[in-house]
């Protein structure tokens, strides 16, 4: 029997996540890794979860005591892990807070489910190698961000 190649997605929802569809969540990340050409088969890791939890993340690995809406970690960023051979690569990992996003959410007249499908595409984007460090490279990644999410323009 022949394996077909295909996107495992792996969700990981704490208590402030319990009203986020995490199905929702999956389809999603599968139609950003498509839109970008993301070969198959590959993993990715999405954690929804605390302000606590993200600002620990942040400080450990940004060096900044605050906690923010999402965190990306690329797997290509680390070491390399083996694998066997036909196992599928892991992209990386997708933090959402999911507190900070119910605020976010709040403050741009937002559905919470909106919120978080615009943070976890942004971390799949970074996870994939896009940036907003320059204005040029926010303009690209934005417009990558309002394709995938089918919106005419950004909030």
């Amino acid at each position: 029997m022949t394996r077909t190649p295909r996107y495992v997605i792996a969700v990981q929802a704490e208590a402030p996540a319990q009203r986020v569809d995490t199905e929702a969540l999956r389809r999603l990340a599968r139609r950003a890794l498509r839109a970008e050409g993301v070969e198959q088969p590959a993993e990715l890791s999405i954690v929804l979860t605390d302000d606590a939890a993200i600002r620990d993340l942040n400080r450990r690995y940004r060096r900044r005591n605050v906690p923010t809406d999402v965190l990306s970690f690329a797997q290509r960023e680390g070491a390399a892990f083996a694998r066997p051979g036909d196992a599928a690569p892991h992209l990386g990992d997708v933090v959402i807070s999911v507190e900070t996003a119910r605020r976010q959410a709040r403050e741009h007249r937002l559905a919470l489910r909106e919120e978080v499908a615009h943070l976890l595409v942004h971390g799949i984007l970074h996870l994939l190698g896009y940036d907003h460090v320059r204005k040029r490279d926010e303009a690209v990644m934005r417009a990558r961000e309002d394709a995938i999410l089918g919106r005419a323009h950004h909030r």
